[in-house]
């Protein structure tokens, strides 16, 4: 296997890998887009809305926003991030405060709601370590790949939502191929 990197950026990167089959590049790209593991808003406690919309959306949208997800987290971390916010104003994600100063919002400026005058949110919002294999929400970024004309050598490119970087979507993509692999090989040697 050869690989050489064509592009690289914080949120994308391209690469060029030879020497793999159809279903190497398939596994890569499944695995960076369904397997890395991010932060992202799991639950939402509401002690206020005066606002004109439902919970439900609310908390579906915050689900939705990038949360920077550093290293050495585990399965089952959890992290609180609170909002307090009265009208008029348009609430944005910035306005998120988190409990943990390594993880938060990865965009700023991501409109959440839009407050009348007198309206009030105030919430609590629960964010935990998962992978895109749950929900689309703990989805790092989006990732593809497109073979030359004899399927021997493969483009794969990867874009970041924001929360790691697109070369450490890769890194930990190839990481989880590897430990899978080890894994079935440990199991049949049992």
């Amino acid at each position: 296997m050869k690989i050489n990197v064509l592009e690289s950026t914080p949120f994308a990167m391209k690469v060029r890998i030879s020497g793999v089959t159809f279903n190497f590049a398939n596994a890569l790209r499944r695995s960076a887009m369904s397997s890395v593991p991010t932060m992202a808003i799991d639950t939402v406690t509401f002690y206020e809305n005066t606002s004109a919309m439902f919970d439900e959306y609310i908390a579906h949208r915050l689900g939705l926003i990038p949360l920077t997800t550093p290293k050495g987290l585990t399965d089952g971390e959890e992290v609180l991030l609170s909002l307090a916010e009265e009208g008029p104003k348009t609430v944005y994600s910035k306005d998120l405060k988190s409990s943990d100063k390594d993880v938060k919002v990865a965009n700023e400026r991501i409109p959440v709601i839009k407050l009348a005058e007198g309206q009030v949110i105030r919430i609590d919002a629960k964010a935990v370590l998962g992978r895109g294999s749950k929900s689309s929400k703990f989805q790092p970024g989006l990732a593809t790949y497109k073979a030359n004309e004899q399927g021997d050598e493969f483009e794969i490119y990867i874009e970041s939502f924001g929360q790691i970087t697109a070369p450490e979507i890769l890194s930990r993509a190839l990481d989880t191929i590897s430990t899978s692999v080890k894994e079935i090989g440990n199991e049949l040697k049992a």
